[in-house]
């Protein structure tokens, strides 16, 4: 009887270790990396509707990168849960000072900016008309042509299909403990330069 008891202890173990270290990787791992789904169309072209991207939830936030948050109790404009994610890309930094000119040129700390991550369009018509739904947020003066400065541990962001994104321009500035992590496409991927490494300027 004891020696049946041992056997079964055993094949418990052979199969239960393996199985707790398998749990323990994942969740090692998803400590740092995960899956994401863009959902709409407020990323596009850069990124399309459905498409399943990588998000790296320890990397340093930086100006143009593409980051996921919680946008729940950021965006009033629409209604949300705790689960509720957004995907759009870092314009300002805490800390920065933002003016878009009435031609659509983005001005950050006096200094211009490319935008080379959207077409001229989208720069100009874009950014700065803004859908009847929608109101500017406060402490954003994207459309009067004048400067605004970005809280410290607060991030601005906007999505790169501006015409149709309902971001920054809208619910204002994002806090840093709402960030999920950061955006990533495989090098492979026709327009990852524009996804993973945008310069600064």
């Amino acid at each position: 009887m004891g020696e049946e008891l041992l056997k079964q202890i055993k094949f418990i173990i052979e199969w239960a270790i393996p199985i707790v270290i398998g749990l323990l990787i994942a969740l090692i791992i998803g400590q740092f990396f995960g899956r994401q789904k863009i959902i709409g169309s407020s990323m596009s072209p850069n990124l399309k509707n459905s498409e399943i991207v990588y998000r790296l939830n320890k990397a340093k936030i930086k100006r143009n990168a593409i980051i996921s948050f919680y946008a729940h109790g950021i965006d009033k404009n629409k209604p949300t849960t705790a689960k509720t994610i957004y995907v759009k890309r870092v314009i300002g930094m805490p800390g920065d000072r933002i003016r878009y000119s009435q031609q659509g040129k983005l001005f950050i700390n006096g200094k211009l900016q490319a935008q080379n991550y959207i077409p001229n369009k989208q720069r100009k018509f874009g950014t700065l008309t803004p859908p009847a739904r929608y109101k500017e947020a406060t402490g954003v003066n994207i459309f009067e042509n004048t400067t605004f400065v970005v809280p410290q541990n607060s991030y601005f962001v906007l999505g790169d299909n501006r015409k149709i994104s309902n971001d920054g321009r809208y619910y204002g500035f994002v806090p840093k403990n709402k960030i999920i992590g950061v955006i990533k496409v495989p090098f492979w991927i026709n327009k990852h330069k524009l996804i993973n490494s945008v310069p600064n300027s």
